[in-house]
């Protein structure tokens, strides 16, 4: 096997890792921290909760690492780019561990509620919204990172041709929905972490058949061929 095709391999699963680990988290979390009682339901449900947290690490530094074998691969077609979006996964994989260290604190922060009595109106609540909010916004930032790292990806795949022109064109059509759907939960402050909006069902789509195509055909060899003629 040639390194071009380790390579993209290795990307392969890494997407995989990140996407899968993303809905993960979702499915987990959301229905814990869109319940109206979210403290309660945090100190019954702590498994779910660490396991969502962990699901996030793992999507924050599969993330990053996506970056470090693409890195060579890309510079060759545009330098400046390939370096701007090893720059922003790095920055969406920071995030991504900072909004699940956030949710690890609402554990001891629901266990210490409960054993209060529950109290309707308490610094409890304050705290715990604080904390979300913080998850929330650590999640959509980083969320932008990621979008902005992969419109990159996929403008220079499209110049490229390391994948298929279809690929990229959808790529970029799929990152441009869920940026403006994490646009929109920053400036409405909604609850990012707490499930899968509608617009990032085009994206997580593409990145499971991008995946699979790394795996199973890798970059185009033709077109690599070419820029190392050059």
């Amino acid at each position: 096997m040639n390194s071009n095709k380790k390579t993209a391999r290795i990307v392969g699963v890494l997407f995989i890792t990140a996407t899968a680990a993303g809905f993960i988290s979702a499915v987990f979390l959301g229905p814990i921290l869109a319940a109206p009682d979210y403290l309660a339901k945090v100190s019954a449900n702590e498994n779910s909760l660490l396991i969502g947290a962990l699901a996030i690490f793992i999507m924050g530094f599969a993330g990053a690492g996506i970056a470090i074998p693409m890195y060579p691969i890309l510079k060759k077609h545009n330098e400046g780019m390939a370096l701007g979006s090893v720059g922003f996964r790095i920055i969406e994989g920071v995030l991504f561990s900072v909004s699940a260290i956030f949710l690890l604190l609402l554990v001891p922060l629901s266990q210490e509620f409960v054993q209060a009595g529950a109290p309707v109106a308490s610094y409890f609540q304050t705290l715990g919204e604080l904390s979300i909010m913080g998850l929330n916004f650590g999640m959509v930032i980083g969320g932008m990172a990621f979008s902005i790292a992969a419109l990159m990806y996929y403008y220079l795949f499209y110049q490229s041709k390391l994948i298929p022109r279809w690929l990229s064109v959808f790529g970029l059509f799929a990152v441009t929905l869920g940026l403006a759907s994490y646009l929109m939960e920053f400036f409405s402050a909604s609850a990012a972490a707490t499930g899968v909006t509608p617009l990032h069902i085009p994206i997580f789509l593409q990145e499971m058949v991008f995946a699979v195509w790394l795996i199973v055909k890798g970059f185009n060899p033709s077109a690599i061929a070419s820029e190392s003629a050059k």
